[in-house]
């Protein structure tokens, strides 16, 4: 991580977004997220969310973007949600120039995806901050999306609000819907990464498959684990860290989310 911290820059944040039903469904989860903005007035928001991977690192880039419903079986009402946020083309363009050597593109096919826009209808109800979502590289490996995070990290500066949207844990496959409990090795991941967080441990936590059982459960596929190290790279290691919405639902899906400021 960067080594300096200007008291001026936005904050990182790192959101477990869970079920879409939050856009919809508040909740005490919703209210936190909420509160965790209450005092923020950026002037865009830059969102990476495990829901657009992409073959080399994309942006949106149109003016209004769509709102994506990238599910089924949830009722009407939430398939007909819009959260109207404006886009920033100016803004893809400049990440893209600043960031030359990556060779970003600039979509004008995809828009914001609900691990996008469930989380951000939430934080800024009145969709009134434009908003520029990444598409994250399927086939680089952790370290990339760490050192992207980290070359995004400019972007504080000016004002940009950077929003990771994931889950630490994140399990479908061995979901309980509707159980209040947790199974061990859920706890035991999410407590890993909680305390490297922490420690600013981000070897361990790029290299989380070396945790073992516990890391093969809870990030089997890795979409939903790799925005954090986007928030790992964009923040500093001198930063206050703040956790909350720390629940594991479902015995599977962890909801922690991350402040670094």
């Amino acid at each position: 991580m960067s080594e300096t911290v200007n008291a001026k820059e936005m904050p990182v944040l790192f959101i477990g977004h869970g079920n879409p039903m939050n856009a919809i469904e508040e909740s005490e989860t919703t209210r936190n997220w909420a509160r965790s903005v209450e005092h923020l007035q950026p002037r865009a928001i830059l969102c990476v969310s495990a829901h657009w991977e992409t073959d080399g690192p994309w942006l949106t880039g149109q003016a209004s973007p769509p709102t994506i419903h990238d599910f089924y079986g949830f009722p009407d009402e939430l398939h007909r949600y819009s959260y109207p946020a404006p886009g920033d083309p100016a803004l893809a363009t400049h990440i893209q120039q600043v960031l030359s050597e990556y060779n970003i593109g600039i979509s004008q096919e995809w828009g914001l995806d609900h691990g996008s826009w469930s989380v951000l209808c939430r934080m800024f109800p009145a969709a009134n901050v434009p908003v520029v979502q990444l598409g994250m590289d399927r086939k680089k490996p952790a370290a990339f999306h760490y050192e992207l995070g980290k070359r995004l990290a400019f972007l504080r500066q000016e004002n940009i609000l950077i929003l990771c949207s994931g889950n630490i844990v994140h399990n479908l496959g061995l979901a309980r819907f509707g159980w209040s409990g947790a199974y061990d090795w859920a706890l035991a991941f999410d407590s890993f990464a909680a305390e490297r967080i922490l420690s600013t441990d981000t070897d361990a936590l790029i290299q989380y498959m070396d945790a073992g059982e516990m890391a093969r459960l809870s990030v089997p596929t890795r979409e939903h684990y790799l925005p954090l190290l986007y928030a790992l790279g964009a923040a500093s290691s001198l930063e206050r860290v703040t956790f909350f919405n720390e629940e594991v639902i479902y015995g599977s899906l962890s909801m922690r989310s991350v402040i670094w400021s």
